[in-house]
């Protein structure tokens, strides 16, 4: 029988090998581990799991022990896994994917997130959107026309309404001072 463990600010591949070489060097039995969460073979002793937290919470993790934290810390993975490390376009409304992938009412699922977060579940999305367009911006390797297609917006504009809202600055202005910026660290 499994048993499955729950990490928090496991967010990225880097992430995933960080928890493998933890649970290696423990000696901890395992039968798969992805964003946010480990399927174990067999329940932890006391003593694993602690070394686990210690070794955990050196990388900036740690486990997550309530149903609830569970959940958001999911629905956080999906997000980000979809819009940082998917290869796809951004071509579903991730609010119906995350309720459909974890498999309860999506009203509940916001709910839940805007109460123990402070921030609604769709802030957090734009949020995550805004970063990528960000790090996209940064690389110079699509337009800003691509970025919005890749991340579905629905034009140019409403990306760069929400993007100004958010930090103040147009995409334009963003990527020139990001550009300005990484040119005079090269002069360095």
């Amino acid at each position: 029988m499994s048993h499955m463990l729950h990490i928090k600010n496991m967010v990225c591949p880097r992430c995933v090998t960080a928890v493998y070489n933890v649970l290696k060097k423990i000696g901890i039995d395992y039968s798969n581990v992805q964003l946010g969460q480990v399927t174990l073979k067999e329940e932890l002793t006391a003593k694993q799991e602690n070394q686990l937290q210690t070794e955990l919470n050196k990388l900036g993790f740690s486990l997550i022990g309530n149903r609830k934290s569970q959940l958001i810390e999911r629905m956080k993975n999906l997000v980000i896994e979809k819009i940082f490390h998917s290869r796809q376009e951004l071509n579903v409304k991730l609010t119906d994917y995350v309720g459909s992938e974890i498999g309860l009412d999506y009203k509940y699922l916001s709910s839940l997130f805007s109460s123990v977060e402070s921030i609604t579940f769709e802030q957090y999305v734009i949020s995550q959107k805004i970063e990528r367009v960000k790090e996209l911006l940064i690389y110079d390797e699509l337009s800003l026309k691509e970025i919005a297609h890749q991340l579905d917006y629905s034009s140019v504009a409403y990306l760069s309404n929400q993007f100004k809202k958010i930090n103040g600055m147009a995409p334009t202005q963003f990527k020139k001072s990001a550009l300005q910026n990484r040119k005079s660290l090269d002069n360095i």
